[in-house]
């Protein structure tokens, strides 16, 4: 059989759902993070630092959830689902660094 061939009779089994899954609740953390982090950077009363804070946390978590919406319509849609762009996959990195960068931040 061909590898084409092969291709075409793949079962994909519920691999893609679970991708599907594991993506949404990492969202949810994300989610959860970002509230966090606006909560407390505004917690001692709203400064420029604080609504600075916020903004950059709540950016972080558009641009994961931009990646996330997209992976998840992808895996959906496809019988055998594109891998994750480089692109895609690079934002969602600085994405989970910055909101490290943010927690780090709002401790010290």
């Amino acid at each position: 059989m061909s590898e084409a061939g092969a291709a075409a009779g793949r079962d994909p089994g519920l691999q893609p759902e679970r991708t599907r899954l594991a993506w949404r609740r990492t969202t949810l953390s994300c989610t959860v993070v970002a509230v966090l982090a606006g909560k407390q950077a505004i917690h001692d009363g709203v400064t420029a630092t604080g609504l600075v804070a916020a903004g950059l946390s709540a950016l972080a978590w558009l641009g994961f959830l931009a990646v996330a919406h997209r992976r998840i319509q992808t895996l959906g849609a496809a019988v055998r689902p594109l891998p994750l762009s480089h692109r895609g996959a690079l934002l969602a990195a600085v994405c989970t660094v910055a909101f490290a960068g943010f927690a780090v931040a709002v401790v010290l």
